[in-house]
């Protein structure tokens, strides 16, 4: 429920910023052509969101006779948590990366790095998969995917700067943090964890893989 509030909150809070700004241009006329170019702009949203995000990672979707025991695990993980089957996707990437968006129960796909089909164990690729899986039966794949777009598109903002490229990234950077920051909280990392406990065959799958990928974030920060 909180998350379907969010939601909502997030499309009232772009109907208030597009009426007053209609309103300032053109009086009540203008508000009202806002107003309604808005609600257009979170249909449009709620119906391409989940693309712009799997494009944005560069992920492909992933074919049944590619990874028959991959799409075997989604499909019993999803039956377990009473969802329709998640497309599957692979993320050209090494690191460990594991994501989930999508609209809802009806319609979601998971993304899986390759470093992660290659280094996980057949367990811990089913603690991941039952990770991603909860996020969508929680309904917090909604939230999500509106914040990682929202964010992306204030840093990608920055670069029409010019000369003022730099300025732009330092005020812009830290509002993209802050709306992922609200709109994605630990609490609801915590719950998707306790419900893929749930859906799995045995826990300790998913506790190595949530271990090996901090190891791995620590690591790169490292690095960094």
């Amino acid at each position: 429920a909180r998350n379907i509030a969010k939601a909502w909150l997030l499309v009232l809070a772009l109907a208030g910023l597009f009426a007053l700004v209609g309103w300032l241009i053109d009086g009540v006329r203008g508000l009202t052509i806002f107003v309604f170019c808005a609600l257009l702009l979170a249909a449009g949203a709620y119906w391409t969101f989940d693309r712009v995000v799997l494009g944005m990672i560069g992920a492909r979707e992933l074919p049944l006779g590619e990874a028959p025991l991959l799409h075997s695990t989604v499909e019993r993980l999803a039956a377990r948590a009473g969802i329709v089957k998640p497309r599957l996707y692979l993320i050209p990437d090494g690191l460990p990366i594991a994501a989930a968006t999508g609209r809802g129960a009806r319609s979601s796909a998971v993304a899986m790095s390759t470093g992660c089909v290659a280094a996980c164990t057949p367990a811990e690729l089913e603690g991941l998969l039952a990770h991603e899986i909860a996020h969508v039966r929680l309904h917090d794949v909604q939230v999500q995917t509106a914040a990682v777009v929202a964010g992306a598109v204030l840093l990608e903002t920055s670069r029409i700067g010019g000369w003022f490229e730099r300025a732009l990234l330092f005020v812009l950077g830290p509002i993209a943090a802050a709306c992922v920051h609200l709109l994605v909280s630990p609490k609801r990392e915590f719950a998707a964890d306790r419900y893929a406990a749930t859906l799995c065959d045995s826990p300790h799958g998913l506790a190595d893989a949530l271990l090996g990928r901090a190891r791995a974030g620590t690591l790169a920060v490292w690095l960094a």
